[in-house]
Formats: C-alpha cells, sequence, structure tokens
C-alpha cells in the first residue's frame, strides 16, 4: 500500500474491495487514525506523530473511530487514513471489532493495535486479522513511531 505521487489520481483498487487512499494530493502528509478512549494517551500518540511529519485524526472511542472513517469518506476529496493505531479495549467497539468489520468490507489499510491486556490468544486472533503489528502497553512511543514509519514512511 502507498499513496501515488500524483494529483488527484485515483490508487490502487482491489476488485470487490474499498481502496485504501481514493486520492491523494501531492506533499500532503501521510494521515494516520488514532483512537484511544483515555486522553492522556491520545495526547501523547497525537504528539509523537506530528513530530514525526504525519497528520492525525483522533477518536475517543469505538463509534469515534467508525464515525472518523465516514467521515473522511464523505469529504468532498475522500481522506481514508493511511493508517490506523487503535486501542483494543474502547467503548462501543473494540479495535478488534473494528478491525473486523474493515477487513471484512475489503480495507487493506494498515492497523496497528495497543493493547494493555495483549495475551498471546489476542496476538494470534490480531494477526489471523489481518493486524499489522500489536503493542502491548506500556510501550516506548519511539517503538510506536518506528512501526507506523516502517508501515508509512512520512514524506520529507
Amino acid at each position: 500500500m502507498g499513496p501515488d505521487d500524483s494529483i488527484g489520481t485515483q490508487v490502487e483498487t482491489r476488485k470487490g474491495s474499498l481502496p485504501t487512499r481514493e486520492w491523494v494530493t501531492r506533499g500532503s502528509a501521510p494521515r494516520i487514525l488514532v483512537a484511544e478512549d483515555q486522553v492522556e494517551m491520545r495526547t501523547l500518540l497525537r504528539r509523537a506523530l506530528k513530530r514525526r511529519g504525519y497528520d492525525v485524526v483522533e477518536a475517543p472511542d469505538g463509534p469515534g473511530l467508525i464515525n472518523a472513517i465516514v467521515d473522511g469518506l464523505m469529504e468532498k476529496e475522500t481522506q481514508v487514513p493511511d493508517l490506523i493505531v487503535t486501542d483494543v479495549r474502547m467503548p462501543g467497539f473494540s479495535g478488534m471489532e473494528v478491525l473486523a468489520r474493515l477487513r471484512r468490507e475489503g480495507w487493506t489499510t494498515p492497523v496497528i493495535l495497543i493493547t494493555a491486556f495483549g495475551d498471546a490468544q489476542l496476538h494470534d486472533d490480531a494477526a489471523l486479522l489481518g493486524a499489522s503489528r500489536v503493542l502491548n502497553k506500556p510501550f516506548a512511543m519511539e517503538d510506536l513511531c518506528d512501526a507506523v514509519e516502517a508501515l508509512v514512511p512520512p514524506r520529507r
């Protein structure tokens, strides 16, 4: 996955699935959608990713994550996130439920799950659903940023 560098060009669309990013603007920062119900943690994630050159959209819970995705699809120029970072346990919908739904709908957007409850079963289930990475809390912010950069390098 990776956005095309040309202006207003439709990119990678698999038959029967939604593209991970329909329209891109030259020079725009990759968009990271962060869903975390703890305000302090969400703020730390946003600040760290913005310092690395990302455009960050925040969601406070599972329904907020869904709304942020829908809002991006409804924009004049579609703004689908290049990557999603989501907590596993959140009010409304869990990060796992959202990941499962995205994959059922054919989305290939990379997803990094973060959790304070990362047992072996959760890691196995996340891998089966196609999570790009699972980070157990507490984690070093550098580890998260490195994982994000490996999946979606910032434009410089």
